[in-house]
């Protein structure tokens, strides 16, 4: 990966790409890449819709390798939604594709002067830019299904729904798996809705003719390679529960922590979780002829995504994972996986974070649009966002629009991003994530439920405010980190468990670039990442005062503990004192 595509939508004569050295950016991969590009050359004041932003998709240092887990892609700009720095991370085949074409990222430029629509193909030969406003709104799947007509079926595809061409802020690039399905989304910050201002609706790539990215000491490559996937196999997580029963696996574990959102973050606890949990969710997907055990791209061997049939045994959408069947389901008292299903399909299709969306429905229903256990009601809502009627629009810009239209106080948003499947009441450390990350409101920048109640990497009390603070900063560091090699985050599970995996992951990068990899120059890697982005967002005109979580997390009480977030202002404010 030794170059990077630069693509101009705002050229003279039409869009045109070029593709350039890697020059400061060399070394760098996915998050690490994104926000050194966006920090370096995107002005913060900028309109996230406007000319000067840019659209940063890089596959992970390690994407296109033979190592297992490497499939990953980080999508960057300024994001519509929070206003600040973004990076949102994807699994599918287009890391993997994309970075054995030797691009360390696409950078989408500029805006077109007119209304138009493109598409652009990338192979070994080059890059095609064709304008094709056939394409306009086309949801995912069918503008798929055309694109495998055009160029045949050993694609793989970047995409955008109608939300992104609506310029929505809940709106998704989609990412097609090995079947060619967009399943997987770079969901969270508006990204789609980024891309859409840069008319471009799908980016199609093809790797004929290309091999896999050659290590530097090939012999310890497959050695830690091995060790590696040895590693994610004896773990509990990622070898057993995760292939079986999917991220949803956590829906009971949550629930029964006090911790699962329900009824717009009401209560902790959901009297229907078990009609719509991973384990209930795996055994309807066998007896239907789906599959719970599933990899969204070559070389995943933890296999935690699914095939989810209908009623009648045809393929409906992947398997819905934990965030979106809490997101519709909790959250909006809705306890029909079948109906949560079909939200997900509509997510996908239209290209709507799943996450943004559950919470905004959550949000309407607490402000009387739609009552809460009312699925049909639900689904409705995200037809008029496909739609983009009036009331769609505001949804399809998300909870803290809506809260806003609806004049909801109770409204789940840090940086006006919703936040995920975990009350920070009951769960501290994610609370200290959720209010300081620099992407908003977001579980995977520093994922403390795996040591406040998964108790992976050690245990601290999730219902108390002490060792939070650490706990999340520590995992703010070593995420950006892992963000940037293009490894799936689910390997921390076991890399923080076994420290021969760790070392597995160090000899991975050592024996891919030649270097002597420790543990130190991974810290040192989150903490340039995290500072990259710490100041655009300064820039961009976000201060202290945004990390924070709304009030009511501190005054009322989050039954079943009957607790609130506990962790004070000037707690919150030391994350970043390293």
């Amino acid at each position: 990966m030794e170059k990077l595509l630069r693509i101009n939508m705002s050229a003279e004569g039409g869009p045109a790409a070029v593709a350039v050295p890697v020059g400061e950016y060399a070394g760098l991969g996915g998050r690490a890449l994104t926000s050194a590009v966006v920090s370096k050359e995107v002005p913060p004041l900028a309109h996230p819709l406007g000319e000067d932003n840019k659209l940063v998709i890089a596959p992970g240092m390690l994407s296109g390798t033979i190592a297992a887990m490497s499939g990953r892609c980080s999508v960057g700009g300024k994001s519509p939604l929070t206003g600040g720095i973004k990076e949102s991370n994807s699994g599918g085949q287009a890391s993997q594709v994309l970075a054995r074409l030797g691009y360390a990222a696409i950078i989408l430029e500029g805006r077109p002067k007119e209304n138009d629509l493109y598409k652009v193909f990338i192979n070994k030969d080059g890059v095609k830019i064709t304008r094709d406003n056939s394409l306009k709104m086309l949801g995912n799947y069918d503008l798929v299904e055309k694109m495998k007509c055009e160029y045949g079926d050993k694609i793989a595809c970047m995409s955008i729904g109608p939300a992104g061409e609506m310029k929505m802020c809940a709106a998704t690039v989609a990412f097609t798996d090995m079947e060619l399905r967009p399943t997987r989304h770079a969901g969270r910050g508006g990204l789609g809705a980024v891309m859409g201002s840069k008319g471009v609706k799908v980016i199609v790539l093809d790797d004929a003719g290309m091999s896999a990215r050659a290590p530097k000491d090939v012999e310890k490559f497959r050695a830690a390679n091995k060790a590696f996937v040895d590693g994610l196999k004896k773990h509990p997580v990622t070898g057993e529960g995760l292939p079986a029963f999917g991220t949803n696996i956590l829906a009971n574990v949550i629930n029964e922590a006090g911790a699962y959102p329900t009824h717009n973050f009401l209560w902790g606890r959901f009297i229907g979780t078990s009609k719509i949990s991973g384990e209930t969710e795996a055994e309807l997907e066998k007896a239907r002829g789906g599959n719970p055990t599933h990899g969204c791209h070559r070389g995943c061997v933890i296999r935690c995504s699914g095939i989810f049939h209908d009623k009648d045994g045809h393929y409906l959408t992947k398997q819905p994972e934990y965030e979106t069947v809490w997101a519709h389901g909790a959250n909006c008292g809705i306890d029909d996986i079948d109906e949560i299903a079909v939200m997900d399909r509509l997510d996908d299709d239209y290209g709507l974070d799943t996450i943004e969306m559950g919470a905004t429905i959550g949000v309407a229903m607490e402000a009387g649009i739609a009552k809460f256990g009312d699925a049909q009601a639900a689904i409705n809502l995200i037809k008029e966002v496909g739609k983009g009627s009036p009331l769609g629009r505001i949804l399809g810009n998300g909870a803290g629009m809506t809260g806003r239209a609806f004049g909801v106080e109770r409204v789940p948003v840090v940086k006006n991003q919703a936040l995920p499947a975990y009350d920070p009441r009951a769960i501290q450390g994610m609370g200290v994530t959720y209010a300081t990350s620099t992407m908003g409101g977001d579980h995977t920048a520093g994922y403390a439920v795996a040591t406040n109640i998964l108790k992976v990497g050690g245990y601290v009390d999730p219902l108390k405010p002490e060792g939070q603070i650490e706990l999340s900063r520590n995992l703010q560091i070593a995420t950006a980190a892992i963000d940037s090699t293009g490894m799936c985050l689910f390997i921390a599970f076991a890399v923080m468990d076994q420290p021969e995996t760790f070392q597995a992951l160090l000899d991975l990068l050592s024996a891919f670039y030649g270097i002597g990899m420790t543990g130190d120059d991974v810290t040192a890697l989150g903490k340039k990442v995290l500072k990259w982005e710490r100041d655009f967002n300064a820039q961009a005109g976000l201060t202290k005062a945004h990390d924070r979580l709304p009030e009511f997390f501190r005054k009322e009480l989050l039954p079943p503990h009957n607790v609130t977030f506990q962790v004070s202002d000037a707690e919150l404010d030391s994350v970043f004192d390293w």
